[in-house]
């Protein structure tokens, strides 16, 4: 009996949380800045899909809303004040459990740089933004997702020469110019309009 019992796999007893192995640690850290990374391919592309699928189902939206349709609608209407954005992913600190040791619980601080289209597509302001964004986890059914993101400017300022206005690159032919992303992606054609 002794051996039977050696070889069941152990369970933590109730109330008590077992604690993350090093192994799960570094993948829960990987799996968490792929998430940060998603989330930013995911809104320069204007694929809501699949980024409101970065959250929890029953994701809070602002005061009184829940849920990925209220998100999606949350990030249509946000978005459609500017034109091409490009977020670019920086340092990342992950905190594992959150509430109370709680391994299916995360917190994190991520720092970014947004070049943005200011004011819409035909916009001629280009801007750039330091942004902080504060984050809360969990993982559900094995997989982690944000629980809530807060963004936070640290500045917004002019970027200089508007990229927008140059001449086509025709890459790789010349180094500077406009190129074709994100005009070509399916997702960024149908949340403007502009499919054929």
């Amino acid at each position: 009996r002794r051996q039977a019992a050696a070889s069941q796999p152990l369970r933590p007893r109730p109330g008590k949380v077992r604690p993350m192995t090093d192994l799960q640690k570094l993948l829960a850290h990987q799996e968490i800045r792929q998430l940060a990374s998603r989330y930013a391919i995911c809104v320069d592309a204007r694929d809501l899909d699949a980024l409101v699928r970065l959250f929890v189902p029953d994701v809070r939206v602002g005061r009184d809303r829940f849920g990925r349709e209220a998100l999606r609608e949350d990030f249509d209407r946000s978005l459609r004040s500017v034109g091409i954005t490009f977020l670019n992913v920086g340092s990342h600190v992950i905190d594992l459990g959150a509430a109370g040791g709680d391994p299916d619980r995360a917190t994190g601080i991520v720092y970014c740089r947004g070049e943005i289209q200011d004011g819409g597509l035909e916009s001629e302001r280009w801007i750039v933004q330091a942004i902080q964004y504060h984050a809360d986890y969990a993982r559900r059914d094995g997989e982690w997702l944000f629980v809530r993101r807060r963004h936070f400017l640290v500045y917004g300022s002019e970027a200089g020469a508007n990229p927008l206005g140059l001449p086509p690159a025709d890459w790789p032919a010349r180094q500077t110019g406009l190129g074709s992303h994100p005009h070509v992606l399916p997702s960024w054609k149908r949340f403007w309009g502009l499919e054929d």
